[in-house]
């Protein structure tokens, strides 16, 4: 029994319990929720750039245009609907990635696991996020109508109820289908490219192993490997992320008419602002999450290793 009272003092729960998922959750509300409302400014003038390149040029122009017709409030312009639809995306991308990730463990058993691991997180991720999604997407419609339809509504309390009166739910919904295309490429990449990323980082890079490092050391980490999957999710998902933008403001048009009017020049305007954009977010998003992991003694796994079973049967033991 010496092992369990050892493990106790320095973690606050166990790994897989329900306060453990909670944690993990409120972690995602705060490491989504934060960041994303941090950069409402930046979200809003590539969402008008998409939205209306003739009237918004590029990045900097963009917020002279804005700044000059709105002023710095109408920069914050639909902060509301991006921290509410946010947090509760994160809540479940977080949460449910963490449940997801024990289940298919479970699952394929440790040595599938461990050799399976890409494909675990890729999955896991993708799991959570199609849940994730139905949670955002009322906020992310609600959202977009308030950032680029001039005069629509200023604030989410307006904008809600005009919308259901106008569409119904469907008002809400009806961007579910593209977000899954846009959110679920992103996240599975996300996750998969961090992981293996931090696994890459302490393996190659970092001189000492995990358990040595002090958790500013590992922090750290964290934050690189962060910034460096978030470059390649805003490759993966900008295409989508430019289609999603034009549907949401306008009525009646489909993803494909959308994808053949932009063409293939069309879908990667504002991919640099993007990739400064999701860079630093999904940088600070792990370094938030992790944060609270450790604010919060939750048990975090050490980079996966073979598990012995599988060294032997390898010949790699002696």
């Amino acid at each position: 029994m010496h092992g369990v009272s050892c493990l106790t003092t320095e973690y606050s729960c166990e790994y897989g319990s329900m306060k453990f998922y909670a944690l993990c959750g409120f972690g995602g509300v705060l490491s989504c929720g934060l960041t994303h409302t941090a950069v409402v400014p930046l979200d809003l003038v590539k969402c008008r750039m998409q939205v209306d390149p003739q009237k918004y040029k590029g990045i900097f122009n963009g917020f002279s245009v804005t700044l000059k017709e709105d002023g710095v409030r109408g920069l914050a312009k639909g902060w509301a609907p991006t921290f509410i639809g946010y947090s509760m995306q994160g809540l479940c991308k977080f949460g449910f990635y963490e449940v997801f990730k024990v289940l298919y463990s479970n699952m394929l058993g440790e040595e599938n696991a461990y050799l399976w691991r890409t494909s675990l997180y890729l999955a896991a991720s993708a799991s959570a996020e199609f849940f994730a999604d139905i949670a955002l997407a009322p906020m992310e419609a609600a959202k977009v109508r308030i950032q680029t339809q001039p005069g629509y509504a200023n604030t989410l309390r307006d904008a809600a109820p005009k919308m259901y009166k106008e569409e119904g739910l469907k008002a809400f919904y009806k961007g579910v289908a593209p977000l899954w295309m846009r959110q679920i490429p992103y996240t599975m990449m996300k996750f998969a490219c961090f992981e293996r990323t931090v696994e890459a980082l302490y393996k190659f890079v970092v001189p000492k192993p995990r358990s040595e490092c002090s958790k500013a050391e590992q922090l750290v980490v964290t934050f690189v490997a962060g910034y460096i999957a978030g470059v390649f999710c805003a490759i993966v998902s900008h295409p989508a992320d430019s289609v999603v933008s034009v549907l949401n403001k306008e009525k009646g048009s489909s993803a494909s008419q959308v994808l053949q009017r932009l063409g293939f020049k069309g879908v990667w305007k504002g991919l640099f602002a993007r990739i400064i954009m999701i860079g630093t977010l999904t940088a600070l998003q792990w370094f938030i999450y992790d944060s609270v992991k450790v604010y919060f003694r939750l048990p975090r796994p050490p980079p996966p290793e073979m598990p012995e079973s599988l060294k032997k049967k390898l010949g790699l033991t002696q």
